[in-house]
């Protein structure tokens, strides 16, 4: 039956360690970060723009962000400091020749390789899949790897 004293619990049965911190994988959050809207979590689709603080979102889940004036609106803690369409800056990007996301028939048999980037740096030819970082010109919105900005070392745009 149990509990009738011919049981002796040990110490491990009795005693619960502290918890195991679970991690994040770090591929999954860069994959996050480069492929899907940091507003609407939506798959990244042109115009594309960039805040201040290096965040990609799609334009038009931005406009629907700064339109919606309803009281009970919840605060977005990804894009709480954008006030106005000028906090942002819509980006000149490349596409990528290699990548053949969009291209394929749509079915739900189809692979996404989340390794090929949509985007690649036209100087360097790097992919923009967060391995490196990139950095964009808030003036024109030409976006180009750092190691691209650091071979050029110029201060207006190559284009």
């Amino acid at each position: 039956m149990g509990c009738d004293g011919g049981t002796i619990p040990k110490r491990h049965e009795l005693v619960k360690g502290p918890r195991k911190v679970e991690k994040v994988d770090k591929v999954a959050e860069l994959v996050a970060r480069w492929f899907y809207c940091a507003l609407s979590q939506e798959k990244l689709r042109r115009p594309i723009v960039a805040c201040e603080l290096g965040r990609l979102y799609n334009k038009d889940a931005i406009i629907e962000f700064l339109l919606d004036k309803s009281p009970d609106k919840t605060p977005m803690e990804s894009a709480s400091h954008i006030k106005s369409i000028k906090n942002v800056t819509e980006l000149n990007l490349v596409d990528n020749p290699a990548w053949s996301g969009d291209k394929e028939s749509i079915k739900g048999d189809k692979y996404d390789d989340l390794q090929a980037a949509r985007f690649i740096c036209p100087v360097v030819g790097l992919e923009m899949n967060g391995r490196h970082r990139f950095c964009f010109l808030r003036n024109c919105g030409c976006v180009f790897s750092e190691r691209a900005l650091k071979e050029i070392k110029s201060e207006v745009c190559h284009k």
